[in-house]
């Protein structure tokens, strides 16, 4: 029996997609960490609940993209392309993730925040998952998603969504997006291609994708120093930390730039562009808590 609730659990965490789903809670407490200024107990129940939330998502995208996942080595061992899982079952899990995930929200927070949380599912599901099948540049509208989840945060701890410090944060992470995917891109596009996806490596080279790709890098960096600039309180040690990892990032990441090109640079710069996040997300939380 034990056996049994283990192998649902896991396959429950495999539909949420919970290495996703995980940083979309981290970004949901970072967001009400810069409202409050502290820990508090019951931050925690906003943040599982967007965990919840953004998990019941991901479970019913597996259930959407069932057909083009069989097609690609990368996802052809998901759930329910592996005979693992049913489609009933991965729509069942999304429907009780996301309305487990939307009454804990409601409850702990406010209206709003569960709106939000809403908004971001339906525009997961229902807007950026089609968009995807049909145009290369949906990652742009699809960024949108990542947006939400610090904004809840936020409002969750009694802020406006419309105040110039979170929308500083909110900005940031649009920005990430659209290089993280297109790094992925370059990393698996034979794959994508294979799905009948719309790619952008169908328009542009691997080297002008890589340049195009580092320009939106450079945004980023760029972006992150908005956010003290909107929140005086920002210690001067976190702003430099922050600038020299914004240095960091574009040596680091400047063989995409090179005319011979391989997939361990894009691997490479894949994973500091994320490493490169998860520090300025620490960063901001030590300087909020400690500073």
């Amino acid at each position: 029996m034990l056996a049994g609730i283990k192998i649902h659990f896991d396959l429950m965490l495999e539909l949420g997609k919970v290495r996703i789903t995980s940083f979309v809670a981290v970004s949901t407490s970072v967001g009400y960490l810069l409202y409050t200024g502290r820990l508090e107990w019951r931050m925690i129940f906003p943040v599982f609940a967007v965990f919840l939330l953004a998990s019941g998502s991901s479970s019913l995208n597996h259930f959407q993209e069932r057909n083009l996942d069989s097609m690609m080595d990368r996802t052809k061992g998901r759930p329910i392309p592996s005979g693992r899982a049913t489609p009933f079952y991965a729509v069942t899990v999304s429907i009780v993730l996301a309305l487990m995930g939307s009454v804990l929200l409601l409850f702990s927070a406010n209206l709003i925040s569960m709106l939000l949380g809403l908004l971001a599912l339906i525009w997961y599901n229902a807007v950026y998952t089609p968009l995807k099948k049909r145009y290369a540049l949906a990652v742009v509208p699809g960024s949108v998603i990542g947006v939400i989840p610090p904004v809840i945060g936020w409002v969750a701890a009694g802020g406006a969504p419309t105040d110039m410090k979170i929308i500083s944060l909110a900005l940031f992470f649009f920005i990430w997006q659209i290089p993280h995917f297109w790094l992925l891109l370059l990393l698996y596009s034979k794959d994508y291609e294979k799905a009948g996806f719309p790619t952008l490596t169908r328009i542009f080279s691997n080297g002008q994708l890589g340049r195009i790709t580092y320009v939106w890098m450079a945004a980023l960096a760029a972006s992150c120093m908005l956010i003290p600039v909107f929140n005086f309180s920002y210690s001067i040690v976190s702003v430099v930390v922050m600038l020299l990892l914004g240095v960091w990032l574009m040596i680091d990441s400047r063989k995409i730039l090179s005319g011979y090109l391989e997939k361990m640079s894009f691997r490479r710069a894949f994973v500091r562009i994320n490493l490169y996040v998860l520090a300025v997300v620490i960063i901001l939380s030590i300087d909020k808590l400690f500073l």
